[in-house]
């Protein structure tokens, strides 16, 4: 039988999970039947383990299936009822989860403002340049880390997760191609990978990973030229744009105007004449 977790140990897991460890759902008794388990007893459930007890086996086995459900849907805090054997739980469910990694490779003049967005929209951001003048805590005050990296190669030390949204727009483009690169011949991508650069730089560097073997579902996933379509010109403006493409993938929205998708306008006009013509009638 797993042993009971304490207050202090449950906590001590879900600090880890907020500082970058794995997802972890908390999972605390608030009531059950009689002969059921007291009150507070609790369980930590990973995706793949876990710690404490409901003190049977079946309400145990019953409980990490809702919690892994719960890590997986990306469930937010909330109640939820364990049945086992005849016993019924009422347990209080709370996802923890680190945030969504930001990692700029570059940290020339688009940097600066998206590492400031990026992390009032939520991202740990993470700032890598080879230019120990550039990668200062003084340029990027919002950032979690910015750390002088070797470009040939610039992910040492630097953990790529499916949660990890990726920005290369270093100085230069072979700098920009060589991450690129290395991320595409990886074990597996992060959630989101974009390259600044012009189109005719963009297809080059695509053509080039091709002649490689990357195959095309791969050369598919990154967004490059990067950004969204916003006629954006300044460096603050290509911020934006970029963040708007994060926010986007992170989200699942499409990029299309609301207006556009909504038409309110168009259906109130429509409504609004067809009424005014009504009442002439």
């Amino acid at each position: 039988m797993t042993e009971r977790l304490s207050v202090a140990r449950a906590a001590h897991h879900a600090r880890e999970a907020l500082e970058g460890g794995d997802p972890v759902v908390g999972l605390t008794v608030l009531e059950s039947s009689p002969g059921g388990p007291a009150a507070g007893e609790r369980m930590c459930v990973w995706a793949g383990r876990h710690a404490g007890t409901l003190g049977d086996a079946n309400l145990d086995a019953a409980a990490l299936r809702i919690a892994r459900s719960a890590l997986a849907d990306d469930t937010r805090p909330g109640s939820a009822e364990v049945e086992a054997d005849g016993a019924r739980v009422t347990v209080y469910l709370e996802p923890h989860a680190p945030p969504p990694e930001l990692v700029i490779v570059g940290a020339g003049h688009v940097a600066r403002p998206l590492c400031q967005v990026g992390a009032m929209l939520g991202f740990r951001v993470t700032v890598l340049d080879d230019r120990p003048e550039f990668a200062t805590r003084e340029r990027f005050p919002d950032a979690a880390q910015v750390r002088r990296a070797d470009f040939a190669d610039p992910f040492r030390g630097i953990r790529i997760t499916p949660r990890t949204f990726l920005v290369l727009v270093t100085r230069g483009h072979k700098y920009d191609f060589e991450a690129l690169r290395g991320i595409l011949l990886g074990p597996s991508l992060p959630a989101y990978v974009g390259m600044i650069g012009s189109r005719r730089r963009t297809r080059a560097a695509l053509e080039a990973l091709a002649a490689e073997g990357i195959a095309a579902d791969r050369l598919r996933a990154v967004h490059a030229p990067i950004g969204l379509d916003v006629g954006a010109e300044t460096p603050e403006e290509i911020a934006v744009s970029i963040a708007a493409e994060l926010v986007m993938i992170r989200r699942g929205g499409t990029g299309q105007p609301l207006r556009d998708r909504e038409r309110v306008a168009d259906r109130w006009v429509t409504r609004g004449r067809g009424a005014a013509e009504a009442e002439a009638e």
